[in-house]
This record gives structure tokens, C-alpha cells and sequence, in this order.
């Protein structure tokens, strides 16, 4: 039902003018790349209702303060990214019987750590024209930064790649991804999960510099067993709007989970800033 009705809000905001590639506050990845020798800062906020963390057995409302990514232009067709962030903190509101919960060293009613690191690079193969969409490709790999005694952390790697495509027709700009994430079982160092990961995005400018923003994100369990903790099948519906003044972009959204183990309700803010930082060889 909850998947439905996500389907339907974000068709709803079809009647759309175009917009420039699309970051903050999506999770999806416009094709499109920021430009040789351009610098991307963002960073920003986020808080998440009900976070359940299936392999410590944690439960609580979530902080992450600040959220940071930098993305850097090093061609025409092609930018490396870094992001990440330096606190999470949870109230924790339950602890249930999961498969490291004994290796926590949390006492009290809260616990923090930092985010985990990722590490990508986005190659774009083929521009938009007339009749075609633009496409790319992402590698993203993502370090085990947060520990598992916090309750945050799983001390895995994991490894994605996704084919990014995106086409204004009419008045409308959509964003798609599809790839295959490679996700390590944290309760187990001889096992994966090998899981679908999807992103569907759509934009819509009010004013030239004010757009309201939607998509579905997240992932799907290829396994016909139950998914390691972890591992497990999530999604998110993201609603929000940018305002963009020069080279200064401000954000906000609303995001609501799809599946049991996903946050409730929660909403993010934050800026983004690009600027040429050098030339291009």
C-alpha cells in the first residue's frame, strides 16, 4: 500500500519545467556531471523517526549532523565524490534480540558515532540531444567508518554501480538509476548479499529559482531467503524543494519509509555550493 501510494504522489508532480542536473536533496544521481574543473560543496542535516538498525538490535530517532559531500569536475564527462559526515547520534527507544547485540558497549539511552564514507566516480558515456536520454555510469564504494560496539556501524564494505539516465520531455525532467549493490554480511565474513538498487526522480520549477522535488529510492533483496541483517530490502519516498540564488542552492525535504524496518517520517535541510577551483589541462 505504502509502495501505491508513493507511486501515485510522485506521478502527481509530472506537469514539470526543466531543471539542471539534480543532488541535494536526492539520493538519486543525474547522469549529467558538474563541469571540468568545478568544485561541488554540500552539507546539510537530516533527522529519521523510528531508525531500526537490524544488526544491533537498536531502535530510536536518528541525528545526523552535519551530512557532507564533495564532488569534484576533473573532466567534461566525469567527477570524483566523497560522502559522509561526522555525527550520528540515536535515542534509543527499544533494544531487541539481534545478531551483534552483544557487542555493544552502549550503557545509556543514547549512542553516536560518525557516518560512513563513500567514495564514487560518475562517467557520463552519452549526452542528452533531441531524442535521447543522457546516460552515465557510477562506481561507488562504501567504507566501514562506523564501528558495530556503537550500534551504528556494521565494519563492512560494500560495493555499488548503477547506469544513471535522464531526459526532459516537454516540460518534464526525469532521473532514473538501476544497478547492483554487493552488500557484506556483517554477522558473517564469508557471505553477501547481492541486492537491486533503484532510484526514480522528477522535479518541478516553480520559479527560476524556486523547484519542488520527489523520488522513490532504495534497494530489493535478490535472495528467495530471508536477507542477512543488514542486507535487507529498504526504500524511501523523498518530498521537498530547493531555492537557488547564484551559486548558493538551499534545500528541504520530508521523507517517509516504504518498508517495516525503514524510518516512519523524518526531513532533511541543507545547502549546496559549486565553484570553478581550476583549470583543466
Amino acid at each position: 500500500m505504502k509502495f501505491c501510494l508513493a507511486i501515485v504522489l510522485i506521478l502527481a508532480w509530472g506537469l514539470v519545467r526543466p531543471v539542471a542536473a539534480q543532488q541535494r536533496p536526492l539520493a538519486t544521481e543525474d547522469p549529467e556531471t558538474i563541469g571540468a574543473g568545478r568544485f561541488l560543496i554540500e552539507g546539510g542535516f537530516d533527522f529519521a523517526r523510528d531508525a531500526q538498525y537490524t544488526v544491533s538490535g537498536l531502535e530510536g530517532d536518528l541525528w545526523r549532523v552535519p551530512t557532507l559531500g564533495i564532488s569534484i569536475g576533473i573532466s567534461s564527462i566525469a567527477e570524483f565524490q566523497i560522502d559522509g559526515g561526522f555525527y550520528n547520534r540515536l535515542t534509543i527507544a527499544q533494544r531487541l534480540d539481534a545478531p551483534l547485540a552483544d557487542m555493544l558497549t552502549v550503557g545509556g539511552d543514547t549512542t553516536s558515532d560518525v557516518e560512513d564514507i563513500v567514495v564514487a566516480t560518475k562517467i557520463r558515456f552519452l549526452s542528452e540531444g533531441a531524442r535521447r536520454p543522457a546516460f552515465a555510469l557510477r562506481f561507488a564504494t562504501k567504507l566501514p567508518n562506523a564501528q558495530n560496539e556503537s550500534g551504528l556501524g556494521l565494519d563492512t564494505t560494500d560495493f555499488f554501480i548503477a547506469l544513471l539516465g535522464a531526459k526532459t520531455v516537454e516540460s518534464v525532467r526525469v532521473v532514473g538509476n538501476v544497478g547492483v549493490g554487493i552488500l557484506s554480511d556483517p554477522t558473517r565474513g564469508d557471505r553477501q548479499n547481492d541486492v537491486l538498487t533503484y532510484g526514480l526522480s522528477l522535479a518541478r520549477a516553480l520559479t527560476d529559482a524556486t523547484e519542488v522535488v520527489g523520488e522513490l529510492n532504495g534497494r530489493v533483496s535478490t535472495r528467495s531467503t530471508p536477507a542477512p541483517p543488514g542486507t535487507e530490502t529498504r526504500g524511501v519516498l523523498n518530498l521537498g524543494g530547493r531555492y537557488t540564488r547564484g551559486a548558493l542552492r538551499l534545500d528541504t525535504a520530508m521523507f517517509f519509509g516504504l518498508t517495516a524496518i525503514d524510518p516512519t517520517i523524518g526531513f532533511a535541510a541543507g545547502f549546496t555550493y559549486v565553484f570553478n577551483a581550476f583549470q583543466v589541462p
